[in-house]
């Protein structure tokens, strides 16, 4: 069993760079994949998600779409070409009923997750999982990612 590494911090706190780690990221992406992340609220855990969603619009030639925070829905579903994304926000969920009657794990081999607020899922066993870690400094004027993942590809990508 592969343990986990993990990547540095990477300074996203230009959005620019953030939409530059997000589209560098999409190359490690597969169907199956589960993107987990976490931080504050408002630390860029959607626009990062907006950013991965776009880009792989943009490469598969469809119209970009607009990309909202499924707070209030809890998920959000988008088709490109063959590829089935689902963006959960699992932030009002409070137990596991209220988690599996989301169907979370079925399909799972026919789609790409991606959600923010993950710390309920982690008692799930998810084999393919790049998680991100979203954070302030302590002043909040700026903003870091960490990823960690069992693929050493993509930490070495972005060390």
């Amino acid at each position: 069993m592969l343990i986990a590494t993990r990547s540095g911090k990477i300074n996203i706190s230009k959005e620019k760079d953030t939409k530059l780690i997000a589209e560098r990221l999409c190359k490690f992406i597969n169907i199956g994949d589960f993107i987990l992340l976490t931080g504050n609220l408002g630390v860029g855990k959607t626009t990062f998600i907006k950013y991965i969603i776009n880009f792989l619009q943009r490469k598969n030639r469809q119209k970009i779409s607009e990309v909202p925070s499924p707070t209030f829905n809890i998920t959000n579903e988008y088709q490109i070409k063959k590829i089935s994304i689902k963006h959960y926000d699992l932030y009002r969920i409070k137990n596991q009923k209220e988690l599996n009657n989301l169907g979370i794990q079925e399909n799972l081999k026919k789609q790409i997750t991606l959600i923010e607020w993950p710390e309920i899922v982690k008692k799930l066993k998810i084999k393919n999982s790049i998680s991100l870690i979203f954070k302030y400094n302590k002043s909040f004027t700026e903003r870091y990612l960490t990823i960690i993942s069992k693929n050493k590809k993509i930490i070495n990508e972005f060390k």
